[in-house]
């Protein structure tokens, strides 16, 4: 990471690039006993959250993200009633899942509670579903939540985490998908950031195959936008306890009853088609 007098960079080592925003002012910075948090105020951007000098999210474009981490498993799974998120601190996440009337409970299971307080003084808009009745927002371990979670106990588990290092590093193996795969009820879905295709393929092969073992039979990587993320081309990972991936529900997604910025049926159905060099090196 480099810091100029107007600008926030962060050098991405494994791609040989970086991303910058032009800043007006460091509106906060602290250290929780996880991680260092810089929230920047942008020019064009709105607000920047900055974790261990990595670009979490912005004002502008999370909604991407948030939005495909989301709709496409709640299209998917038939009815997702209850929903964990692990990590997701920022709380949009949350937001997308609640917006699903069929969702009877959402918890998020966040390691470093500071992250949310920020969030919500910051990023309140990700926040305003904080208080829906149907959320419970916990501040633990969320692999230790996982391990201890009671079998066949949910429909949907989005692993909304930072990259494979530090508090996350954990959340990218066979140990932890294997506690996903023993809460999930049959057709339950377990969903996670799985980082860029064009600089991380690697690392979505390994975790494709840790999921496999863990005991997932049907695998989706999603690619779609990311602007803040190194390259600029996000993904997410789709596994399922029994049933395949293929289908959603199209008529569902058309008639849905609240609002997005990017995600609909015609999204969703982009997003399964797999570019070429992702098929030849996943398989598909």
């Amino acid at each position: 990471m480099s810091q100029h007098p107007s600008w926030f960079t962060e050098a991405h080592q494994a791609s040989g690039s970086s991303i910058g925003y032009r800043v007006e002012k460091l509106l906060h910075a602290e250290k929780t006993p996880f991680q260092t948090i810089e929230i920047y105020q942008t020019t064009d951007w709105g607000n920047l959250m900055v974790i261990d000098g990595c670009v979490m999210l912005t004002s502008r474009d999370n909604f991407l993200y948030h939005e495909m981490m989301t709709h496409p498993a709640l299209f998917t799974h038939a009815r997702a009633k209850r929903v964990v998120i692990i990590g997701g601190g920022d709380c949009g996440t949350l937001r997308e899942v609640l917006k699903h009337e069929e969702v009877e409970h959402a918890v998020q299971v966040e390691i470093d509670e500071r992250v949310t307080r920020l969030a919500e003084q910051y990023f309140p808009e990700l926040c305003e579903s904080n208080n829906d009745p149907r959320a419970e927002l916990l501040f633990i371990d969320g692999i230790k939540y996982m391990a201890e979670a009671e079998p066949e106990s949910l429909d949907l588990i989005i692993v909304d985490s930072t990259d494979p290092v530090g508090p996350a590093e954990g959340l990218f193996n066979a140990a932890f998908y294997a506690s996903c795969y023993k809460a999930l009820r049959h057709g339950g879905i377990l969903v996670q950031q799985s980082e860029s295709p064009i600089a991380h393929l690697e690392l979505i092969k390994s975790m494709r195959s840790a999921m496999r073992t863990a005991g997932f039979s049907a695998v989706k990587t999603l690619p779609f936008p990311q602007p803040c993320y190194p390259t600029g081309w996000w993904s997410c990972t789709m596994v399922r306890k029994g049933g395949d991936l293929t289908g959603f529900r199209e008529r569902g997604a058309l008639s849905k009853n609240f609002p997005t910025r990017y995600y609909n049926a015609d999204i969703h159905k982009a997003a399964l088609a797999q570019p070429e060099f992702m098929r030849e090196a996943l398989g598909e």
